[in-house]
C-alpha cells in the first residue's frame, strides 16, 4: 500500500481500439502494471474527444466510431517505482500520449475487514 508523501500520477491518453501484438493496448498495459507491482490502476473511457489528428470520435455514433474513443489509464506511485518501469512503459505505448505529474498522497487506506457468509 502507498504511504502518504510525494509520490508521482502517469496518465496515458489512448484510444479504447489501440492495438498492440497481444490484443489491446487498454489490455497489455493494465497487464504490464499489474506484473510490474503498481498499486493500482484506473481507465475512464470518454463521450467523445479528438486527437492529434482532429477527427471527433462520439458515443453512440455507431459501433466502429463507440470503439474508438479515447481512454485516460492513470496510476499513481512512487518516483521510484515509475523510474523503474517508464522505459518499458514508454516502449509499450505505440500511440497515445503519456504525462507524469508530482503528486501528493494525502492519505492511502483499505478496509481489510471482509465479512464471511
Amino acid at each position: 500500500m502507498l504511504q502518504a508523501g510525494q509520490a508521482v500520477k502517469v496518465t496515458v491518453h489512448l484510444n479504447q481500439d489501440t492495438g498492440s501484438a497481444g490484443g489491446f493496448l487498454l489490455d497489455d498495459l493494465f497487464k504490464f502494471l499489474r506484473a510490474n507491482g503498481v498499486e493500482g490502476a484506473t481507465a475512464f473511457r470518454a463521450y467523445a474527444g479528438f486527437g492529434a489528428h482532429h477527427q471527433l470520435h462520439i458515443s453512440g455514433a455507431g459501433d466502429v466510431a463507440g470503439l474508438h474513443l479515447p481512454v485516460i489509464l492513470y496510476f499513481i506511485e512512487t518516483r521510484e517505482k515509475v523510474e523503474s518501469i517508464l522505459a518499458e512503459l514508454l516502449s509499450l505505448v505505440t500511440d497515445g500520449l503519456v504525462e507524469a505529474q508530482p503528486t501528493e498522497i494525502l492519505k492511502s487506506a483499505t478496509n481489510v475487514s471482509r465479512v464471511i457468509v
